[in-house]
C-alpha cells in the first residue's frame, strides 16, 4: 500500500543532469578563489568520494551507485584552498579503461560478455557468478590510522590522503569470513573500529558484527587481528535484509533489520537472467523492522528484540545510553523503494518527468527510538517502559522476547518544508555514543541535497543554509581547536551549481550561527558525490 506523502508535491524542479555526468580528474593541485574568510585555524583536507565516470566507450552505467570512484581533496592551509582529484585505480577502472567498455558488473549494471569470445564461450559466461566490484566509491574511512576508500563489497583500497594515490587493495575475506562490509564503520575513543558485513554459506546468510583492533602489529598491517564479534541469523536466510550502516552506543552495536530485502536466488542467477544486482533488492511493507542489540564486550546478542513498523534507514545519527535506556536516532522513511529510484536516467530527467520521480519518493526524517535495556521476565507487559520525561517514544513489552516500539520525531513541522533530512553528521569525536544536542544534514527538496540543515534537539529548532540553484554535499563538522561548546567549529560542504559551467565551491559555515564565513571557488565541474571525511594535518 503506497505511503501518503507528508508534503504537497513539488513542481518545476531544476534539471540536475550535469551533476551526474563524467568529468576529467585533476591530479595536480589547482588554486581556488576565496570569497569571505576561511578561518586560519583550519589545517587539513576535506576528502570526498563519489562517482565520476558513467560510461566507457558506448557502454553506459544504469545506476548512480555504479559510476567509477573519483577521489577529491580540498586542502586548507592558512585560509587558502587548493583542489585535486584522482580516479581510484581499481581493477574495475583499469580493466574498463583498457577495453573501453564495461567489463566488470556494478550494482545496477551487468557487464555484457566479451564480444571477442565465440558464441559458446559467451553462452557459458552467463552461468558464472557476478564477481564483486572493487569500485570503492562510497566513502573515506579509517582503520588503524590509515585512510581507505570503501564500498559495500569485500574490497577496499588504502589511499594516501595527501596524493590521493591508490596504495593497496585489501580484501576483507582474507582476514575474516565475510563477503563484504559497510562503508560506515564506527570508532571507539581508543581507536577500536566496529563494522558489519554479511557472509553467505550453504545454510544461508548471516549478519556479522566485526571488530578491528586500534593499532598495527607491523608496518604492512591492514586488517590483521579483525574478528567476527557476533553473527546474527536473518529472519529469512534466503532473503536477508539490505543495510547500508548500523548504530553504536558505548556498550552496544545496534543492527536494524529492515524490510529492504535481498533475494539471494535472484542474485546468484542474475547473470543468467541478464539482470543487475539492484533488481534483486525489493521492499516488503508487510514485514516489521527489528532492532538487534549486541554487547560489544561479550559479543552476546540480546534475546530481546525491539520491533517497530516497516521503515527504511540508510544512515543513523547517533545512539547513546542513559538511565537504563538506549536511544537510537536515525533518518527513516516510511517506504524503502528509494534505492531503485536513483537510476541515472531518472536523475537526468527534466520537467514533469523529473517532478514525478521526486514526488513518488518518501521523505527521510530524523526519528528517535527508545529501547529499554533491562527487560526481564518480571518486566510488566502492556506498559510504556520509556521513562524519559517529555519523550513521545513508546516501548511496550509484548512477550518475553519482544518489545514493540514507536518513535518520536526529532524535528518540527518546518523540516517538512525542506524535504526531510539525510546525510546526518554530528561532532563525532565528542558526541558519538554519548548524549548530544546538535546534528547536521542536507535537506532534500530534490533528488540530491539542496540545503544544509542544523537541528538543535533542545526545542527541535532548525537553522538553514539555502540558496536557490545550489546543491550542497554532506556537511562535515570540523571542531575548533579551542572550542568549548559542542557546536564550536565549522561546517564544510562542497556546493555544485548545475546551471553554471564550473560553478563549484567549498562552502565554510560557522557551525554555531550557520552563517557563511567564506567560500573557495573551484574552476572545475564535479559530479554530486556521497561521503567524505576531514583529515587534520599540521
Amino acid at each position: 500500500m503506497p505511503v501518503e506523502p507528508l508534503t504537497p508535491p513539488l513542481k518545476g524542479l531544476e534539471c540536475i543532469a550535469r551533476l551526474v555526468h563524467s568529468v576529467e580528474e585533476t591530479p595536480e593541485p589547482i588554486a581556488t578563489e576565496t570569497q569571505g574568510t576561511i578561518p586560519s585555524w583550519i589545517h587539513g583536507s576535506l576528502l570526498r568520494n563519489g562517482p565520476g565516470k558513467f560510461e566507457f566507450g558506448n557502454d553506459h552505467y544504469n545506476h548512480w551507485f555504479d559510476g567509477m570512484a573519483l577521489l577529491h581533496q580540498f586542502k586548507i592551509v592558512d585560509g587558502r584552498v587548493t583542489y585535486k582529484s584522482r580516479f581510484l585505480q581499481s581493477d574495475a577502472y583499469k580493466k574498463n579503461s583498457e577495453k573501453d567498455r564495461i567489463v566488470m558488473s556494478e550494482f545496477g549494471t551487468l557487464a555484457m560478455p566479451d564480444p571477442c569470445k565465440n558464441f559458446f564461450q559467451r553462452f557459458l559466461s552467463r552461468f558464472e557468478m557476478i564477481k564483486p566490484t572493487d569500485n570503492a566509491s562510497v566513502s573515506f574511512v579509517k582503520y588503524k590510522g590509515d585512510y581507505y576508500v570503501s564500498t559495500e563489497t569485500n574490497f577496499m583500497y588504502r589511499v594516501d590522503p595527501e596524493t590521493l594515490e591508490s596504495v593497496q587493495k585489501v580484501d576483507w575475506s582474507k582476514y575474516i569470513a565475510v563477503n563484504g562490509a559497510t562503508a560506515h564503520p564506527h570508532i571507539d575513543p581508543d581507536g577500536t573500529t566496529y563494522n558489519m558485513g554479511n557472509s553467505y554459506g550453504s545454510k544461508g546468510a548471516l549478519y556479522n558484527i566485526i571488530r578491528v583492533p586500534p593499532e598495527k602489529a607491523g608496518a604492512g598491517d591492514t586488517l590483521q587481528g579483525a574478528k567476527v564479534l557476533c553473527s546474527l541469523v536473518p529472519a529469512d536466510k534466503s532473503h536477508p535484509s539490505y543495510y547500508h550502516s548500523f548504530a553504536m552506543s558505548e556498550n552496544y552495536v545496534v543492527f536494524i533489520e529492515q524490510p529492504i530485502k535481498m533475494d539471494l536466488l535472484k542474485i546468484v542467477t542474475s547473470k543468467l537472467r541478464g539482470k543487475g544486482i539492484s533488481g534483486c533488492i525489493y521492499w516488503d511493507p508487510e514485514l516489521e523492522t527489528v532492532l538487534h542489540l549486541v554487547d560489544k564486550h561479550t559479543g552476546q546478542a540480546s534475546s530481546v528484540k525491539y520491533h517497530t513498523k516497516a521503515l527504511s534507514t540508510f544512515h543513523q545519527i547517533n545512539a547513546f545510553e542513559q538511565d537504563g535506556l538506549l536511544m537510537v536516532d536515525m533518518c527513516c522513511a516510511d517506504d524503502g523503494q528509494a534505492i531503485n529510484n536513483y537510476l541515472i536516467q531518472n536523475m537526468r530527467k527534466s520537467g514533469d518527468a523529473l517532478d514525478e520521480v521526486y514526488n513518488t519518493m518518501c521523505r527521510p526524517l530524523p526519528r528517535r527510538f527508545v529501547l529499554p535495556l533491562n527487560v526481564t521476565a518480571e518486566t510488566p507487559t502492556d506498559v510504556n517502559l520509556n521513562t524519559r520525561p517529555a519523550s513521545q517514544a513508546t516501548a511496550v513489552k509484548v512477550n518475553p522476547d519482544k518489545v514493540w516500539c514507536l518513535h518520536e520525531d526529532l524535528h518540527g513541522q518546518d523540516l517538512l518544508e525542506y524535504g526531510g533530512l539525510e546525510f546526518p553528521q554530528i561532532h563525532y569525536a565528542r558526541c558519538n555514543a554519548r548524549p548530544y544536542r546538535y546534528f547536521y544534514g542536507c535537506g532534500f527538496r530534490h533528488l540530491v541535497g539542496d540545503s544544509l540543515l542544523k537541528m538543535d534537539l533542545e526545542g527541535k529548532e532548525l537553522k538553514v543554509w539555502y540558496q536557490k540553484g545550489f546543491y550542497p554535499s554532506e556537511p562535515v563538522f570540523v571542531p575548533s581547536p579551542d572550542g568549548v561548546e559542542e557546536d564550536d567549529g565549522v561546517i564544510l560542504s562542497v556546493v555544485l551549481t548545475p546551471s553554471q559551467d564550473k560553478g563549484t565551491f567549498l562552502l565554510v559555515l560557522d557551525a554555531r550561527t550557520f552563517e557563511e564565513l567564506g567560500r573557495a571557488n573551484v574552476p572545475v565541474n564535479i559530479p554530486y558525490g556521497f561521503h567524505g571525511a576531514f583529515n587534520t594535518t599540521g
